[in-house]
């Protein structure tokens, strides 16, 4: 503040800019040390209180124009009517705001390595092709672009040199780049190129890293809406799928007197690797019992293509051990050493009652014989019949070894998936095939008139009981086959 020509001189400077001034003439000669230097002091703190309430309304006029700009990008961004509708409005937002000339939004790809341009304006196509983001992160790889056509300008990155040799050709002297991301995921960058030499002041700064939070919460929305709208889409092909898979198991059971057969099949997912199924073969039951290792779509593809072989093969070849190393044969050339099946092939004859079987690595199935003395039946009337050999899709030219059992009146048949024996509890017990031959046992004691579809339901609730709201895990099968006439 200097006095000496007799005038007192305070600039007022509001955020960088001198906007004016405090002036004031005075007289050197006549007015004493102490009371210039008060006069000073004054003048001072005049302009101090000045320039703070100018700051202030400097302030609140750039958070009322922030706050319209982003009603406005909001009121925008509400009727958009996908991603790309939205960057654009969003990037003519941005420019105009800013005051910049052009602009471009990349977004990365599902790999998150690679940058897509997504929207661009007032750039030439040429700049834009050519123009490429810096790598996701510091320490990356440079990102490989694509190879460049005959006569094509090659790719360029942003920081290099050739970058803003390229940027000026467009006739750009600055640029500007703020990253996009929601919740520290990285989703991309904004460039804003202007045709002056100039810098963003702090309130332009925050007003661009408010309109790229506003553009990723934007681009994060229609990200979350393009999955679900994906995911509704696999979740009805699902549907259709399981409707499919649910219409190959048989609509209803056969009538082959004295024969009474009955099942359950509980898939844990929509769709399930579990499979039975029952066909006539000569006037004799052929029947099977499955299981694909793995669960959801890949198992149940594989089990409809084993269940088809199974019946192709079984409707040409008389001998079960013969119909398995067939499968399995095919099996091990067309799938992969992971994808195995298990399965239980049984074939009676109504006439003679005679059993036929072979397992090929599945679960004991079980047999329940009725005392002939009339007492109830006990664990030690169970059977088990495992003759077999290993599980089909491993290893090629399997032999497989057959089994016989003459049937009498009142005899109980009751093949199984091992997601009955493996349900869990919330403690992790599992129910165990000595559970599962005690609710056979007594539920035939107690009523040995049953019916088969009475036995399977009851297998299945007590699992149910056992388990509680734990969720399955595994696909849930049991066809029963019981004998009349006793």
């Amino acid at each position: 503040m200097p006095a000496d020509n007799g005038w007192l001189v305070e600039p007022i400077e509001v955020i960088g800019h001198v906007i004016g001034g405090v002036v004031i003439a005075s007289d050197p000669l006549r007015t004493a040390s102490a009371d210039l230097d008060r006069l000073r002091s004054l003048v001072r703190r005049l302009v101090a209180t000045v320039v703070e309430l100018c700051e202030q309304d400097v302030v609140l006029a750039q958070r009322n124009e922030e706050l319209n700009i982003l009603f406005r990008l909001s009121s925008l961004l509400v009727t958009a009517r996908d991603l790309d509708t939205t960057l654009r409005v969003a990037l003519r937002v941005a420019t105009e705001s800013i005051g910049a000339d052009a602009g471009a939004i990349h977004l990365l790809d599902e790999d998150r390595r690679t940058f897509r341009l997504r929207a661009h304006s007032g750039i030439s196509d040429r700049f834009a092709s050519r123009f490429r983001p810096a790598p996701p992160r510091e320490g990356a790889a440079p990102l490989a672009p694509p190879a460049p056509g005959p006569g094509a300008p090659p790719p360029i990155e942003r920081d290099s040199e050739e970058c803003l040799v390229a940027a000026r050709a467009d006739g750009f002297e600055g640029v500007v780049r703020s990253e996009l991301s929601f919740h520290s995921e990285r989703l991309g960058a904004i460039h804003l190129f202007t045709r002056r030499r100039t810098l963003l002041d702090p309130s332009e700064r925050v007003l661009l890293q408010t309109i790229s939070e506003q553009i990723s919460a934007a681009v994060a929305s229609a990200n979350l809406l393009e999955a679900e709208r994906r995911s509704r889409k696999v979740q009805r092909q699902l549907r259709l799928a399981a409707a499919v898979q649910r219409r190959m198991l048989p609509a209803s059971m056969p009538h082959l007197p004295p024969l009474d057969i009955g099942a359950r099949y509980i898939p844990s997912f929509d769709l399930g690797g579990d499979f039975y199924d029952l066909m006539p073969l000569g006037g004799h039951l052929g029947f099977f019992v499955g299981d694909v290792a793995g669960k959801g779509v890949p198992a149940a593809l594989l089990m409809a293509a084993v269940r088809a072989s199974l019946r192709a093969h079984a409707s040409e070849q008389y001998h079960l051990d013969a119909v398995l190393a067939r499968v399995n044969d095919q099996l091990v050339r067309d799938t992969l050493p992971e994808e195995f099946v298990t399965v239980f092939y049984g074939v009676i004859n109504p006439a003679t009652l005679r059993l036929t079987y072979c397992s090929a690595g599945h679960d004991p199935t079980l047999l329940l014989r009725l005392p002939s003395d009339g007492r109830r039946p006990a664990e030690s009337d169970l059977h088990t019949l495992d003759s077999g050999g290993m599980v089909l899709g491993v290893l090629a030219e399997q032999r497989y070894e057959r089994g016989m059992w003459d049937l009498q009146p009142g005899d109980t048949v009751v093949a199984y998936t091992d997601g009955v024996p493996d349900a869990r509890n919330f403690a992790g017990e599992k129910f165990g095939r000595a559970r599962l031959r005690r609710a056979i046992v007594d539920f035939i004691g107690a009523d040995p008139g049953a019916s088969a579809q009475a036995l399977a339901d009851h297998i299945i609730w007590e699992v149910r009981r056992f388990v509680g709201l734990n969720p399955a895990t595994d696909d849930e099968t049991v066809l029963v086959v019981r004998v009349g006439g006793r």
